[in-house]
């Protein structure tokens, strides 16, 4: 795609999901064409994506203005390491996730799928826009679009559960945004001039250490997809949806787009620079190193598989947190890394515990003795995934996990290097015994796996927790680029 312009691709990297959506529509009476439009798009998406990330590994930083809403609030797109990172797996998951869902749907029957497909596109859309987004303004529509539109994704059963589900869902998020996130905002516009998203930060100067503070905490907390504590109770309730779902909020899309907004504001608005110096980050230490500790606990208690998965994202998602907090390079580094690692392992996770579901009905820890033996290629994907998020070489998961440790050592900070081995046995302990229980306890039943479809896309993504750990070339140098811009 060498023959488009920059502005062309990053238009395209947006309107082709966006058009899947329709064809997706129309096609909804065939689902044999209706799914081969969603791969066709996410297929192409992929291939616009690499093209862009090829011209930011070259140096070129593509710009495209959308509209201007008013004075001083555009929407526009412009294309940093960052927002390549997130965009890079965003398109890459969507492949897999794509053909995963094709069996998984199938396998059990759900119903409104031509719905499920179009707003899952709607979604991989707005998640290109907030990855790509050139100020804050942008960030904020985009962020709100993403939230709308997994809506009807976590309400899809239609059943008192999934309903009292999108309520806490939708009620979390949106008015986490509207009352903390949009605020923020404001302030920033006032106090810096510009809402414009720079190397370095906007904010140098510009606020007192404790207003700055404020405003970073009205930040954090104002974005709830971060799920960090106590805006956390919409990610376990958001389980009841069906495991793809699970999959897009979880490793694609959502909670991926809070703790790059935490990220991104905290190295092209506040400044990494400015956080150390003004201290208005070391509050966010303690706040998400009780995160992880306490989400790990509380995994280890959970019995129900998804319910575990989902604490476990909640811990894993507040290293990245943690990582901003510390605020220093090589912990922008380290974050950058695992938002690459925890996607990837993250996704496998579910999508083999959709593959047990579908295959064996089975959704509680407590029924999964001797599952491994009778669905080797589904729990070898799981124990891989499990790995990653223990923070085990050789899988993605350790080098995130590492710079950070490495950034909190060189910080002398104690108690982020005490939560993070703490927390790094805790992941042990509740991951470990899925794996002796589906491995070293006897089978009873017949070997089986789930459909086809569903069982390459989890090969293909533990294989990819493997690949990132032994071939992370890519991801470390937009890491290492971040904080040039």
């Amino acid at each position: 795609m060498n023959f488009l312009s920059d502005p062309t691709l990053l238009a395209l990297a947006l309107a082709l999901p966006a058009g899947a959506t329709l064809a997706i529509a129309m096609l909804g009476r065939w689902p044999n064409l209706r799914e081969a439009a969603t791969l066709l798009a996410a297929l192409l998406l992929f291939g616009v994506v690499m093209t862009l990330l090829a011209h930011v590994l070259a140096g070129a930083r593509p710009e495209l203005h959308l509209a201007s809403v008013a004075p001083g609030l555009t929407l526009a797109l412009k294309i940093d390491p960052l927002g390549m990172l997130f965009a890079a797996v965003a398109a890459t998951l969507w492949i897999v996730n794509s053909l995963y869902s094709i069996g998984y749907m199938r396998g059990n029957d759900e119903p409104r799928q031509t719905m499920f497909y179009a707003c899952f596109a709607i979604a991989i859309s707005a998640t290109m826009g907030l990855a790509f987004s050139s100020n804050l303004f942008t960030l904020f529509v985009f962020y709100e679009v993403l939230s709308l539109s997994t809506y009807p994704l976590v309400t899809h059963k239609q059943s008192p559960a999934a309903m009292r589900a999108g309520r806490v869902y939708l009620l979390t998020l949106i008015g986490a945004s509207m009352v903390l996130l949009l605020p923020a905002i404001v302030w920033t516009g006032l106090v810096a001039g510009t809402l414009d998203f720079r190397t370095g930060g906007i904010l140098a100067g510009k606020l007192g250490d404790d207003a700055l503070a404020l405003l970073f905490a009205l930040f954090v907390f104002g974005t709830a997809k971060a799920a960090v504590m106590p805006l956390h109770r919409w990610l376990p309730a958001a389980m009841v949806a069906p495991t793809p779902v699970s999959a897009l909020l979880h490793a694609v899309a959502v909670v991926k787009a809070g703790v790059f907004t935490i990220l991104k504001v905290s190295v092209s608005v506040f400044g990494i620079e400015t956080l150390q110096t003004s201290g208005a980050s070391q509050w966010l230490v303690y706040v998400a190193g009780f995160t992880i500790v306490a989400a790990s606990i509380i995994a280890l208690r959970a019995d129900d598989l998804k319910r575990r998965l989902a604490y476990s994202t909640i811990g894993q998602l507040s290293y990245i947190v943690l990582a901003a907090a510390l605020a220093s390079p090589v912990a922008v580094i380290g974050a950058g890394l695992h938002i690459a690692a925890h996607a990837v392992s993250k996704i496998t996770l579910f999508f083999a515990a959709g593959s047990v579901y579908t295959a064996e009905h089975v959704t509680r820890v407590s029924q999964m003795d001797g599952i491994g033996r009778r669905m080797p290629w589904t729990m070898g994907a799981f124990a891989i995934g499990a790995l990653s998020m223990i923070g085990l070489p050789p899988t993605a998961g350790f080098l995130g996990k590492w710079f950070i440790l490495d950034a909190a050592t060189g910080a002398t900070d104690w108690f982020a290097v005490g939560v993070i081995l703490v927390s790094t046995v805790l992941n042990a302990a509740y991951f470990l015994p899925i794996l002796t229980r589906a491995f070293l306890r006897p089978a009873n039943g017949p070997r089986q796996e789930a459909p086809l479809a569903m069982v390459i896309a989890l090969t293909v993504t533990a294989a990819g927790t493997i690949g990132l750990f032994l071939f992370p070339g890519v991801p470390f140098r937009l890491a290492s680029m971040i904080m040039g811009g």
